[in-house]
């Protein structure tokens, strides 16, 4: 099959399986989300170095030293700012103004990332998704497959041991342009986390898909 073929049919098998995986999130309390969350925090710490290794090994870029206290900075500290957050069912209630917030999570996210950030990349967008109880498919960039396809191992599989449906946590590999845009356009997918060049984030704004970009920006 044609890699640019094949890489779209990746992308309407993972939507499909994420599709799954969201209703089981959905129907997920609090206690349990947190504890998936809580998971990945630790799994993502356990791992920092190795997989800062990994990525200046395959991209070239930054050092390995500074890349373990991004990955840490990602897994632990993003984790100890939202981790007592409540973000499933009701969240807050105005009996003046009759008034109720309810926390519902929003669908299958598309998570956009870079070769700068691979690693870290994986751990705060898993971290923050898995938070609202949403799935999240990383569609990443060729030159940090490796280390990326690597980084979303560590999270599915802390993620599910500790009770996430399979395909909550997901990777494009065979990344492609036409993947890339499949997804972001799908029906299925109702959020983009752009994380990349300007070009990269101008396609996802430019989607139809409500979409969160972060172009050039790094020292």
């Amino acid at each position: 099959m044609d890699k640019d073929l094949q890489s779209i049919q990746e992308v309407r098998d993972l939507l499909k399986q994420a599709k799954i995986a969201q209703k089981e999130l959905a129907a997920m309390d609090q206690g349990q989300i947190d504890r998936i969350t809580a998971a990945v925090s630790r799994a993502g710490a356990e791992h920092a170095r190795r997989l800062a290794d990994l990525a200046v090994e395959e991209t070239g870029f930054g050092i390995a030293e500074h890349k373990e206290i991004k990955n840490r900075f990602a897994s632990v500290t993003v984790y100890e700012a939202i981790k007592d957050l409540k973000t499933i069912g009701v969240l807050a209630e105005d009996r003046e103004h009759k008034t109720m917030d309810i926390g519902v999570p929003v669908g299958i996210v598309a998570g956009l990332v870079p070769s700068t950030n691979p690693t870290s990349t994986i751990f705060y967008k898993s971290l923050i998704c898995l938070k609202a109880g949403n799935p999240v498919i990383f569609s990443p960039h060729p030159n940090a497959l490796t280390c990326i396809s690597e980084a979303v191992k560590v999270v599915a599989r802390a993620a599910e041991e500790a009770g996430a449906p399979k395909g909550a946590v997901s990777c494009i590999t065979t990344p492609t342009l036409d993947a890339t845009t499949a997804l972001m356009k799908h029906d299925d997918t109702r959020m983009i986390l752009a994380t990349g060049g300007g070009a990269m984030v101008k396609a996802a704004y430019s989607s139809g898909t409500p979409a969160i970009g972060v172009g050039a920006g790094n020292g």
